[in-house]
């Protein structure tokens, strides 16, 4: 596959039109609306068919300097830095069985990272720890979560499969009341929160999904009892079944060509195609791993986070996610001195992105023998409207005689008790497998499945009711000593773990400088709040034009860019490392500035 393809000012008008019209077909009036969630008729969605009934034992009474909620990377993190900080009183909770947050409830066939496990897996020079391949396994991912969990004591002060009950700040204590299902009762000095992503199923709109007979479960809740096989593939328990997927983004690619490969047929129900480039994968070089240098894990990841951020740097990153990135910076260079502004770096970064997917629309028909399901394959939209696949397994699947490919862009008419219903045809199943994507689009509080009480009773979810209000993303007044860690208004990384430490170093940073001495509460001011929101604001702005251009996605709030409910709607900083180096100068010189500190 060539990486050259220049265009012409008439193609790229094409280009722009083709774009336009594909995001119109996939639009809904209602926007993240048009989805359920597993909840109320649907709750059974989001068992967790991993575990069985918790385990015995005593509530819990405890006075605490940290209640950590969640106990994904980001907890595992936030356990890992206190311990290295000497902070030891402390509690992870999380409602899995085990640590891993997204590992622990993604564990379907095909499961993969689609970044590089050299920077994506933390810790990597503490442990010693070498990833078998480039991008490994989802089941390595969960592994060496736990393994986290042993190096550093973490599981001690673990309790899995316990749920908040209730949040409330005691004013007269300076302590969160944290109590939980289980009957535990913490009075925490300082809490972090993360309300997770990639874990909670979100479940198609489509009227008749209780209906169904056969069998249906969410990606993110495999029923291995039923389709046999593990994360590997090998689905032995579906050799005589009819089996359809609804939902062809980065979770279809990896299921798809593993059912495809047990199933006795496979109907692909897709909305909207993904840009599926080379996955670039193979095994760790083991000499290599061991002549890097120290350090070398925060130099890499720093590395990556800087082009992605639109800086020219020197590194011999080299996948799919540099090649795009270091496309994006030279044409930015490309824009003589005299004529550069955010418009022209703009304009010429566009025609690139439409170079970069013709070539990835090139590799469509590469791979794909019949021209209409090529067609139906290839993606019109910009890079970033969609967070891009990478696969070498999934577009040759669909030459095989047991697959067949449904575009359901204008909808599907009904779930009914045999099958899936489209444009009045019906595709009979003995199972439909739901990867369809997690919930996102809807308010924090529901994401994360409670709520706060803050100062004078003040309720997050009324706070946050039309988007997230924070300074800095880790802040928000009127809830003091807690931090809200994850796509929080903070600086947002495509490998998530540095974003999460970045927030970890910060809120530790602060948390120490408490304890040592004797500070009792620390918040943010309304002036610092508002400050960033006006920031917030700005960085919404900027890229509203090309969010109201993408094709309907998670990123754009269903193409409804104006909805800014959900956290990611609520607004993001970019480019990161200019986020994370203002943090770092901020800690710097000390001031605490935009801070309360008591």
């Amino acid at each position: 596959m060539s990486d050259n393809r220049n265009i012409s000012q008439d193609r790229a008008e094409e280009i722009r039109k083709k774009y336009q019209q594909e995001r119109e077909r996939r639009l809904k009036k209602e926007g993240t609306d048009q989805y359920n969630f597993a909840e109320g008729a649907l709750e059974h969605f989001a068992d967790d068919p991993y575990a069985g009934e918790p385990p015995a034992r005593e509530a819990l009474v405890e006075d605490l300097d940290v209640l950590v909620i969640g106990g994904g990377f980001g907890g595992l993190q936030a356990g890992a830095t206190f311990r290295k900080n000497g902070i030891d009183n402390f509690r992870i909770l999380d409602i899995a069985a085990d640590f891993g947050g997204t590992w622990y409830w993604n564990r379907y066939p095909g499961l993969r990272c689609d970044v590089e496990s050299y920077i994506y897996l933390p810790f990597l020079e503490e442990t010693g720890y070498m990833p078998t391949e480039r991008y490994v396994r989802g089941s390595e991912i969960f592994a060496y979560c736990q393994l986290l969990g042993r190096q550093f004591d973490l599981y001690d002060r673990a309790l899995f499969q316990t749920k908040v009950a209730g949040m409330e700040w005691n004013e007269g204590k300076a302590r969160w009341i944290v109590q939980t299902d289980r009957g535990d009762r913490f009075a925490a000095r300082f809490v972090t929160t993360q309300s997770g992503i990639f874990s909670r199923p979100q479940l198609p709109g489509i009227p008749g999904i209780a209906d169904f007979k056969g069998h249906i479960f969410h990606s993110a809740r495999w029923d291995y009892d039923y389709t046999g096989g593990t994360t590997e593939g090998n689905l032995t328990g579906l050799a005589d079944k009819d089996v359809g997927v609804m939902g062809t983004g980065a979770t279809g690619l990896q299921v798809i060509p593993q059912l495809a490969k047990s199933a006795r047929s496979v109907t692909v129900f897709q909305r909207t195609p993904t840009a599926v480039g080379v996955r670039d994968n193979g095994p760790t070089d083991p000499e290599w791993f061991k002549s890097l240098p120290k350090g070398w894990q925060k130099a890499r990841e720093k590395s990556f986070t800087d082009l992605s951020s639109g800086r020219d740097v020197e590194c011999d990153l080299d996948d799919g996610w540099a090649r795009f990135f270091r496309r994006m910076v030279e044409a930015a260079k490309s824009v003589p001195a005299e004529e550069q502004s955010a418009e022209a770096i703009g304009e010429a970064q566009e025609i690139a992105d439409y170079e970069y997917n013709e070539i990835v629309r090139a590799r469509v028909e590469e791979n794909v023998s019949a021209p209409e399901t090529a067609a139906k394959l290839k993606a019109y939209y910009r890079t970033l409207c969609k967070r891009p696949g990478f696969s070498d397994e999934y577009l040759p699947i669909f030459n095989r005689d047991n697959v067949e490919l449904v575009d359901v862009s204008g909808g599907v008419d009904r779930i009914s008790e045999s099958g899936v219903v489209v444009d009045g045809k019906e595709y009979t199943l003995d199972c439909l497998v739901l990867c369809t994507g997690f919930e996102l689009g809807t308010t924090w509080s529901h994401q994360a499945g409670y709520d706060i009480k803050g100062r004078n009773g003040a309720l997050i979810s009324e706070k946050w009711a039309q988007g997230l209000v924070t300074y800095h993303g880790l802040f928000s007044h009127g809830f003091p000593n807690i931090f809200f860690m994850g796509l929080t208004q903070t600086g947002t990384t495509i490998s998530v773990p540095h974003m999460l430490q970045e927030q970890v170093d910060h809120l530790t940073f602060i948390i120490l400088h408490c304890l040592q001495n004797g500070c009792k509460m620390v918040e943010t001011t309304k002036e610092a709040e508002a400050g960033w929101q006006d920031v917030i604001a700005e960085k919404n702005e900027l890229r509203r034009p090309f969010q109201e251009a993408c094709t309907p996605g998670y990123f754009n709030a269903e193409g409804k860019a104006e909805d800014r409910r959900s956290a990611i709607g609520s607004g993001m900083y970019f480019p990161a490392s200019d986020f994370f180096e203002m943090w770092e100068n901020w800690r710097r010189d000390g001031n605490f500035a935009g801070l309360t500190i008591s």
